[in-house]
């Protein structure tokens, strides 16, 4: 299929992964746990050109936010001769480099030439699954030791304070000098659960020893909306509470959503604090 790019250079914030489908049931579905360190995909129909550049978007925009690792469910892709083994072989070596390596697990019907090739792959086969289950044992195991926070809260306004002291305990036991930009941001992300969703929602920080995740995942399906016009960088204050998804895109590298299962993600990315 050729050379291409897994990175997310051409890519700008807002990352908002939503399910693609092309004709015929052909399709690529995404869904993210609460902190989007676990995306799972899923890929329908024929192999073909246009499938390939629809899973290589959505894994270029998986990479993009705080997701560690990809668990691909191919079951019902439909390859009977193999064909796309070069593109997964592929996708699981550019997975695995760069500043932000990503576990990238595969799920395939057993007794098929792509089961077959995959299996037969050098260093890959112990990303290789039969079934969802097995794979999602094996990346739990792997993302064990991740350092993760997480809490589950009301959605009432005394929650946005418990969502921004969650974070400023986060940062200052792993030693993070972002203390005042990520509570800007999950200030702002969790009142947008309360205020706009209205569900229950879960906040998460992590982080990789430089960058700083936040994540907060409600039970409403839909987006924020952010025009381009705000879409405006700018310095940020913590007086600044309140305007919402515009101080978000000022004070993250990045940020964006994804599908949940029930309802939706959003995430951001908050780099380290200049020196003083």
């Amino acid at each position: 299929m050729g050379a291409r790019s897994w990175g997310t250079q051409a890519l700008r914030a807002p990352y908002l992964v939503a399910a693609s489908t092309y004709g015929r049931g052909v399709s690529v579905g995404v869904v993210a746990d609460a902190g989007t360190a676990v995306v799972e995909m899923t890929v329908h129909g024929p192999w073909s050109q246009h499938l390939d550049s629809q899973v290589t978007a959505g894994l270029r925009l998986c990479r993009a936010g705080p997701c560690a690792s990809v668990i691909i469910d191919l079951h019902d892709l439909s390859d009977p001769y193999g064909l796309s083994y070069p593109f997964w072989s592929e996708a699981v070596r550019e997975a695995s480099v760069g500043p932000a390596p990503v576990w990238l697990a595969l799920c395939v019907r057993g007794m098929t030439t792509l089961d077959g090739r995959l299996g037969a792959s050098d260093g890959q086969n112990s990303l290789v699954f039969a079934t969802m289950p097995e794979a999602r044992t094996a990346i739990a195991g792997l993302l064990s030791r991740t350092r993760r926070v997480q809490a589950r809260l009301a959605p009432e306004a005394a929650s946005v304070r418990a969502a921004r002291d969650l974070v400023a305990r986060a940062c200052h036991a792993w030693h993070l000098p972002q203390v005042h930009d990520a509570c800007l941001v999950v200030s702002e992300l969790a009142a947008n659960a309360v205020e706009h969703a209205g569900t229950e929602f879960v906040v998460t920080a992590s982080t990789d020893a430089v960058r700083l995740h936040v994540a907060v995942r409600d039970g409403a399906p839909q987006y924020p909306e952010l025009g381009e016009q705000a879409l405006v960088d700018q310095p940020a204050s913590i007086n600044m509470r309140g305007r919402g998804l515009r101080l978000v895109h000022a004070v993250s590298t990045a940020w964006g959503a994804m599908p949940a299962r029930v309802g939706k993600v959003v995430w951001a990315t908050v780099p380290p604090s200049p020196p003083l």
